[in-house]
């Protein structure tokens, strides 16, 4: 963008000196990448270390709030997951306990079963014996003695399978129901491990909120402003302080459009400030970002009757290692390449 000549100096990096007059390619502000840092808990701030200007490093703790209800929420979650789980135990040793029932009465079962085998081959055997015996007393070659104990052998035997399946009928149904009881104590066993994990869940919760009641710094930087004092009530999400990284610094600047073709991602660029006394300090800085956008010229560095020209605007990345720059402090800029004028 076109601007009255100012004075700038085509130096080495750092120096200062009377220089060329050159005309800068843009103007622009330095700016910082800043990060409000929130409290993540609600309370009392019981501690709190961060002054204006202090440089914090990365994952420092430099606050705290009061975590005493927290730590009681812990305590009875965690009891009350050790309770949870003892029951557990218990209903593991009862399903054991169903099991060996369920066990005997299915051996008692197949025990009848077997007898019951047993007596039906018998039954076969004086199911023959009385009809031979029958044959035998028409021809009046047996006793009605004989006769009669040939019938009573029978029904005994059929009396004794008939009782036999009765109690492998029974015994069928205490394997059922035992094995209704083991089901039943299975899914509670299942319904306990759940309540186990919810418990562990909210043990995990609470540590994960007093965990959070640490205000620990989230980036290296140095604080600008501070908003909260120690002994003062915070609730989640509100402003603690703000830092940002002092050591590199982005210049915004505004170039009109015939100059976007000349411009690329990477390129070096050269910033000056004013240091006193008709001199310029000098840096270089790279060209990060272009906008895809035209906007009109912002008002706060552009006379009247710029105001209505499109501009596109750029960010210049530029380490300030000797904090020399300051935020909000207007620079010139002069892209590599540029023949100087004079």
């Amino acid at each position: 963008m076109r601007r009255s000549a100012v004075a700038a100096c085509v130096i080495v990096l750092t120096g200062m000196t009377a220089c060329t007059r050159r005309q800068p390619d843009a103007y622009g502000n330095v700016e910082a990448t800043d990060v409000v840092v929130g409290a993540e808990a609600a309370g009392r701030l019981v501690r709190y270390t961060v002054v204006e200007g202090q440089t914090l490093q990365e994952g420092a703790v430099v606050g705290a709030i009061d975590t005493a209800e927290l730590t009681l929420q812990r305590e009875q979650a965690a009891a009350q997951r050790g309770a949870t789980a003892s029951r557990i135990d218990e209903v593991r040793q009862q399903i054991a306990g169903l099991t060996s029932q369920r066990d005997a009465a299915a051996a008692q079962r197949d025990a009848a079963k077997a007898q019951r085998d047993a007596l039906g081959s018998q039954l076969d055997i004086a199911r023959r014996t009385h009809e031979r015996t029958r044959r035998l007393f028409a021809e009046q070659a047996a006793t009605a003695q004989q006769m009669d104990q040939a019938e009573r052998d029978v029904r005994v035997l059929a009396d004794q399978i008939k009782a036999q399946e009765e109690q492998i009928r029974a015994h069928e149904r205490a394997t059922a129901g035992v094995e209704d009881q083991i089901r039943a104590a299975r899914a509670q066993q299942r319904t306990i491990a759940q309540q186990v994990t919810s418990a562990e869940a909210q043990v995990g919760q609470i540590a994960e909120r007093i965990r959070k009641s640490d205000v620990r710094n989230p980036t290296a930087g140095t604080v600008l402003t501070s908003y909260a004092e120690a002994g003062e009530m915070v609730q989640v999400g509100q402003p603690l302080y703000r830092i940002a990284n002092l050591g590199v610094m982005d210049v915004r600047a505004y170039v009109t459009e015939p100059q976007l073709a000349a411009l690329r991602l990477g390129q070096d660029a050269v910033v000056s400030v004013d240091a006193g006394s008709s001199q310029r300090r000098t840096m270089t800085g790279t060209l990060t970002w272009i906008s895809a956008q035209a906007e009109f010229t912002p008002t706060p560095i552009q006379t009247r009757e710029e105001r209505a020209d499109l501009v596109y605007a750029i960010k210049i990345r530029v380490s300030n290692e000797n904090g020399v720059l300051k935020i909000g402090m207007p620079v010139d800029v002069q892209f590599a390449g540029r023949p100087e004028t004079k």
